[in-house]
């Protein structure tokens, strides 16, 4: 599904015809391999590509250390391994790394990562003294041997640099589109929310595509990363110095003093739809949404790209003003639908298989990002 302007203004995802004709030439050279991260979406796309899954065994001895088996040949061959980041991330990590490295050793032609939800994707800034570990992790995946990579909605899309390789940063935005327009009733009574002034730019990018208007919410119960303190403790200068003695000392700055949580905008009586690219804390989602029903809005949507869903917010999301969180499939959350009612899941597995599609014939991918701005 891909975007495509409809008579009332908006975007709504297209049928890949190809897709489901599949006449791409020489399938056989084609293997798709999975970890244990998300199995189910790897079948799903297996067969939207009409390719047998490639037999690849992974599992954990009895120190924890990863097993990787890979069952049929992969010499001269496409592999494709798909594998996503769940709660259980550094496995996945070390999963996908190890099978990189198998194919790899075991001369495969080239060797794709389709990493739906990039691990530790948050952790892409400078913190104290600490490291930019996405960094880290771009480089272990292109020495492990992976020459491509596709992903969706990263948290950055500066991450692309940190990659030696090509990344293709695919969005989830079509399907979310499509789902605000068939399955909102009176989604034209509604107005688009960010979460935080930092999220305002994506909260543009939905209002546009759907003709809506915006409200920002300023002021959280909750720190946001932009807010931790970057001080450096560090020993205390030379009192003297032989070249210029500043008066007074720097000045220091000033600590913020959050305002009470407002909502700029107006959503009384309006259907709110808060837009952002994970949920995974809900504390702060959930604080936004009693914010947004004092002000008079009788429904309250949450959209997001890759539902992570930690800890109780399960429990959370169904004891709190939110009528349902739209999650797309990158991250398997099916444990927690059972647990609360109000989840729901969009499929994004025509993409990936598209997208896998189109590299592998040496297609461009340049219709995969059409309409697409730098804010989606």
């Amino acid at each position: 599904m891909l975007l495509n302007r409809n008579k009332v203004g908006g975007f709504r995802p297209a049928k890949i015809s190809k897709l489901d004709s599949m006449d791409a030439p020489a399938t056989s050279d084609v293997v798709i391999i999975n970890g244990n991260s998300h199995p189910d979406l790897a079948n799903q796309i297996a067969n939207r590509l009409g390719v047998k899954n490639g037999g690849c065994s992974v599992y954990h001895k009895t120190n924890r250390e990863t097993m990787v088996e890979i069952g049929d040949s992969v010499r001269g061959k496409d592999i494709y391994i798909i594998q996503t980041g769940t709660k259980d991330v550094n496995n996945n990590i070390m999963e996908l790394l190890i099978m990189a490295y198998a194919c790899k050793t075991s001369s495969a032609k080239s060797i794709v990562g389709v990493i739906p939800y990039l691990p530790y994707s948050k952790q892409c800034k400078m913190r104290k003294r600490g490291c930019i570990v996405s960094k880290l992790l771009a480089r272990m995946m292109c020495t492990s041997g992976l020459t491509h990579i596709i992903t969706m909605d990263l948290h950055q899309k500066e991450i692309q640099g940190f990659f030696d390789c090509p990344v293709d940063n695919l969005r989830a935005s079509p399907f979310l589109l499509q789902y605000i327009q068939e399955s909102i009733p009176d989604y034209r009574n509604s107005v688009i929310v960010a979460r935080n002034p930092g999220s305002a730019k994506k909260a543009t990018s939905y209002a546009e595509r759907l003709r809506l208007g915006i409200a920002v919410i300023h002021g959280e119960q909750k720190e946001s990363e932009t807010d931790e303190v970057d001080g450096r403790n560090s020993p205390p200068t030379l009192p003297k110095s032989r070249t210029m003695d500043v008066s007074g000392g720097v000045p220091v700055h000033p600590a913020k003093e959050k305002p009470p949580i407002n909502v700029v905008g107006d959503v009384g009586g309006r259907i709110a739809i808060m837009v952002d690219d994970l949920i995974d804390d809900v504390q702060s989602f959930v604080a936004a949404a009693e914010v947004l029903k004092e002000r008079g809005a009788y429904k309250i949507y949450v959209m997001a790209t890759h539902g992570l869903l930690s800890q109780d917010a399960p429990r959370l999301i169904e004891d709190s003003p939110i009528d349902e969180v739209v999650v797309t499939n990158t991250v398997p959350h099916e444990i927690q639908k059972m647990q609360c009612h109000k989840i729901k899941t969009v499929d994004i597995s025509v993409l990936l298989a598209e997208a896998i599609r189109r590299i592998h014939n040496k297609e461009s991918m340049s219709y995969l990002f059409k309409n697409v701005t730098l804010e989606d």
